[in-house]
């Protein structure tokens, strides 16, 4: 059963850094949350490193912007790793080949721009489903739309074999009071029928190599011991850590407030049933960041 906490303080002294999830945990996608900003930056003024380790399909630069622009104070945290950068790398390097039909929205522009890391970039062409080698799935082109009205054109990309790469691997997001489909779903659709979907972001290795570069990048070493996860997604945030051998703080008032029963804190005994369902085990629980 994971300790339920009511402030990071609790534990905060335990870890030298954090892997901390964005929407749901610093935000609701229409504004932050103030004490949860608090608490990061509490903790970085004791020493810790916060890295954001966020499924969003779009390059660090333009999630910074995007943080700013909702309130998360830039002494909140010190590095970003994106699922979008993760994957536009395995994109440039030809991973579903060079000519490719793109599932998303006008702002996903900033993905199909080459990472500085790579050298010699592929040189990748966005075209009709119909003159494509693979899918690059940013997300549903309406989020409000039930993913299976895509079945008819992944039964066309199955039967010719191309791969979907799923900048995004959430299943859903609340933007707000509102609940939209993501990049996850339409990749969880494309392998039920039996198509092959390439995950970058949580839970998967990828976006944590990125997120452990990150913190090398700013100079300093950091055990695993010493990384805790936060995160309110029980199949992203709270799979990743587990994979990754990594101590978890799992934010129930997010995705799963109504199975938790959170309010200010979660009910204990929903808490336990909710894990028990879904064979989780984060070291630790807590309604809201803060």
């Amino acid at each position: 059963m994971a300790e339920i906490i009511r402030s990071l303080d609790e534990i905060a002294g335990r870890y030298d850094a954090a892997f901390v999830d964005l929407w749901g945990c610093l935000h609701d996608g229409v504004k932050a949350f103030p004490a949860a900003v608090a608490a990061m930056q509490r903790f970085r003024a004791r020493g810790g490193k916060v890295v954001l380790v966020t499924n969003s399909p779009r390059p660090r630069a333009q999630v910074e912007a995007q943080v700013t622009a909702l309130g998360v104070a830039r002494d909140a945290w010190d590095a970003i790793a994106s699922s979008g950068d993760a994957a536009r790398v395995a994109l440039f390097q030809g991973a579903i080949g060079s000519r490719v039909w793109h599932m998303g929205e006008g702002s996903d522009e900033a993905f199909f721009t080459p990472p500085a890391i790579l050298a010699d970039p592929v040189d990748i062409a966005r075209v009709p489903l119909r003159e494509a080698e693979g899918i690059v799935c940013c997300g549903p082109f309406d989020p409000h739309a039930d993913p299976e009205v895509n079945r008819g054109d992944f039964l066309y990309a199955k039967t010719k074999g191309m791969k979907l790469l799923c900048a995004n691997p959430d299943i859903v997001v609340d933007r707000g009071g509102t609940r939209e489909w993501c990049a996850g779903a339409l990749a969880r659709l494309y392998t039920e029928m039996g198509g092959e979907s390439l995950y970058f972001g949580k839970p998967h290795p990828p976006i944590y190599d990125l997120a452990r570069r990150s913190l090398a990048a700013l100079g300093v070493t950091v055990v695993d011991a010493g990384i805790l996860c936060i995160g309110d997604g029980i199949a992203t945030d709270a799979a990743g850590a587990m994979g990754e051998d990594l101590d978890c703080l799992f934010v129930t008032g997010g995705l799963a407030a109504a199975e938790t029963k959170t309010a200010t804190d979660p009910d204990p005994a929903a808490l336990a049933e909710y894990l028990a369902a879904h064979q989780a085990g984060p070291q630790f629980a807590i309604g809201h960041l803060r």
